[in-house]
This record gives structure tokens, sequence and C-alpha cells, in this order.
């Protein structure tokens, strides 16, 4: 069948973009403002122990320590719902309006708990506030995933797609990478009594101040949408979805869901060293960095494999070896409680996962024709993130307190990841794929 003049149109438009100038650009203003919206979510994580005894007091350390993980899960709540409006805003008004979006909340969730006042201060007016920045976190994290990566795929070379959309998955390294480097730095000059009472809240500080320097950038950036698909209402957007993509959202976030598991358990590492393996808090740190650094070369290691060899493979065989290899990785660090088998642990499920993630990440994208390509991608992560990556660290927590077996994570990685491997293999290839087809 003869393809419409419409999707000539607008193929031989995108061709121009890919091939124009300032792809380099674009990437950096991507990768900055991506690192920044999961920094904060990280930094979070890493002082989630620290958080818990300011905001949220209880009797037992453990009860503390859910109560903080469990805030850090609510965060994830709004993530359908921004993957939902800010990815079907994408789709109406364009990828530049919706990232520059995303990153302002971000900047303004990290202003709120930089400056909350502590338990003892203002009672429980802080924990609800802290409940509030999280949910905003939640919303702008959810919405930024389909624009900035829809973008990157539709201003790469057609041979490089997957490459330029790895930069995606490496821009969260980049993230996990400075936030383990800043709460690395915090532990070494500060006394363990500044860290807990203001120290801890530098690193919210250093996110704000970035922001301005993303939004700047965003702003020079070009539009890819496609013009004649602007102005549609949010429910059309997700009409169209729904109606023709009811299974490629559904696989996507089947596998979408073994790497948030995998990711959030891996940052979760900060808090297993700290309370389950009574590692000192300077290892645990460099147990994100590790993360970080591994993830942000690995991912784009990932994409490149990918439009050498395809999709399908570099994604499906990584998650498979780390199907095999999480029970013994973990059975290894309780066995042995060092420092340095904590961080070769984490590295070698964090390449496993990053070389996947670098593909998948562009692979989801190149499944979905442009016109609901932000949103397909936004509601398929934002959901399959907020059911498992958003409750792993809650549930591992909880597991081990209540069975006292360290051994928890590792089953939880096994079976969502097991999952994940089906799904991917249910998946089409998009090597070849053209972007409006």
């Amino acid at each position: 069948m003869e393809r419409s003049s419409a999707a000539v149109s607008a193929r031989e438009q995108n061709e121009t973009q890919a091939n124009a100038p300032g792809r380099t650009a674009s990437i950096g203003a991507i990768t900055l403002g991506n690192a920044l919206e999961f920094y904060d979510f990280t930094i979070y994580s890493i002082f989630a122990a620290v958080i818990a005894r300011q905001f949220f007091p209880a009797e037992t350390p453990l009860g503390s320590l859910l109560l903080s993980v469990a805030v850090f899960g609510v965060g994830f709540l709004t993530r359908p719902l921004g993957g939902i409006l800010i990815g079907a805003y994408a789709d109406r008004k364009g990828r530049k309006a919706a990232m520059t979006l995303t990153i302002s909340l971000m900047a303004l969730s990290s202003a709120m708990l930089a400056v909350i006042p502590p338990y003892a201060a203002i009672g429980i007016a802080a924990p609800c506030l802290v409940v509030l920045a999280r949910l905003i976190q939640g919303f702008s994290a959810g919405g930024e995933m389909g624009p900035a990566t829809t973008y990157l795929l539709e201003r790469a070379p057609a041979n490089q797609r997957g490459f330029y959309t790895s930069w995606q998955s490496a821009s969260q390294g980049l993230a996990f990478l400075i936030a383990g480097l800043m709460g690395f730095i915090m532990t070494q000059i500060l006394p363990k009594e500044s860290l807990e009472s203001w120290g801890w809240r530098l690193p919210f500080l250093l996110g704000v101040l970035i922001a301005p320097v993303g939004i700047y950038i965003r702003n020079r950036l070009p539009e890819t949408l496609n013009r004649e698909q602007a102005h549609r209402s949010t429910k059309a957007v997700l009409a169209d979805l729904f109606a023709g993509h009811g299974r490629t959202v559904t696989l996507a976030g089947l596998a979408i869901a073994g790497g948030a598991v995998t990711m959030y358990i891996s940052s979760y590492m900060t808090t297993y060293a700290l309370t389950t393996l009574k590692l000192p808090m300077g290892v645990s740190m460099l147990a994100t960095f590790v993360t970080g650094a591994t993830m942000a070369v690995m991912s784009l290691v990932g994409g490149w494999l990918s439009d050498r060899f395809g999709r399908k493979v570099v994604m499906i065989v990584p998650r498979m070896l780390l199907v095999l290899a999480a029970y013994p990785a973990f059975l290894l660090i309780t066995q042995h409680q060092t420092g340095t088998m904590l961080l070769l642990m984490v590295a070698l499920l964090v390449t496993l996962h990053s070389i996947n993630a670098g593909v998948m990440l562009g692979m989801i994208p190149e499944s979905f024709p442009s016109h609901v390509r932000s949103i397909g991608l936004s509601f398929s992560y934002a959901v399959a993130v907020t059911l498992f990556g958003g409750t792993a660290q809650f549930v591992v927590t909880w597991l081990i307190g209540v069975t006292g077996n360290p051994m928890t994570p590792a089953w939880y990685l096994v079976i969502a990841n097991a999952v994940a491997v089906v799904a991917m293999m249910m998946m089409r290839e998009t090597r070849h794929v053209a972007l409006n087809d």
C-alpha cells in the first residue's frame, strides 16, 4: 500500500531534523536535564536513613527506616499521572515545552527538600511537606522519560538511533555517579552530627542551582514534533494509544519492570550496606558512585552494539545473564561482607542491566508511531516503575526485617527479570523500522 503524502512529508521532516546541525548540543541538553531529574531521586535514596531520623520518628530504627523508604515509594505514585499528562502534552504541544516543564518541577521539589524544617521543629507538618515534595518529584520524573527519549530518537541519524537514545540511560548513570560522589564527599568532610542536622540538605541545594542551566539550554533546542500532530487533546492522544497499541504498552511495561527493580535495588545498596551488612557509610556511598559510573559507560555500549547487531539480541542476553547472576552475587556479599565485595556485586548487576537499558529505552519508542511516541514510552515506563521500582525498597526492607534473610533482594531480582525476559522475547525487532511506520 502506498504511504500517504502526510506520512512521507513527516518522514522527510524527521530526516531533515536528524541531519541538521546541533545534534551534540541536543544530547548535552537532554543528558543534563535528565541527570538532574534522577539525581534528586537518588539523593533521597542515599540519605534515606538520615532523613528517617529527621522526619519520621518511630519506636524502632526499622520502623523509622520503613517510613522513610515508604515516602521514597510515594514519589512513584504520581509518576503515572505525570507520564500521562506530560507525555500527552509532549505529543500535543512539543517535546521541548514538556522537557522544560519537567526540569522546572524537579527544581521546585528539590528546593522544598533543601529547606523543610525537621519534625522536631514543626511536628507533623514536616513529614507532610516531604511527602508533597516527593509527589512533585514523581510527577516530574514520570513526565521526563517520554519527551526526552523521544527527542533523542527523532534527532538521531537512522543508523545511530540506538546510540543516541542510550544517552537517556547513561544520563541516569551520571545522576547516580554525581549523587554518590556528593554523598561520599559529605560523609568525609562533615562530622556525623553536622551531616545529620544540615549536611544532607546540601546535595538537594546543588540540584536547585543546576536547574536554571538546564532550563536555559532546553529552551534553545529545536522542536522535533510534526506540527500537523499538534493541538490534539490529551483524551485524543490516549485514545490513539490504547486503541491500536495496547499490546506494545503491556510488553514494554513488563520489560521495563525488570530494569526498574534492578536499578532501585542497586540504589538501595547504600541502605542495605548500612543496615544489613553494617558497612561504613563511606563504602555505601561508593556503591552508588560505582553504580553511576558503570551505568553511564555500559548504557552507551549497549546502544552502540544495538545499532550493529539489532535491538532484541543485545537487550535479551544481558537480562538473561542477570537472572542467573543475581542469587550468586547476593550470596557472595552476605558471606563476604566487605566493601570490595559490595562494589564488585553492584558493578556486575549494573553492567548487565545497563547494556539492556541502553537498548530498551530506544527500542520502546521506536515501536510507537510519532503521534503517540512520547505518551507510549511515558505511560509504559511510569506505570512499571511505580508498581515495581517504587515498591522494591520497601518490600525488601520489610522482608529482610520479617524473615531475617539478607538474600531477599536476590529473589525479587530473579523473578522480576525473568518476567522481563519473556516480555522482551515477544517484542518486535525495530532496528530498521522507519520512525513513521
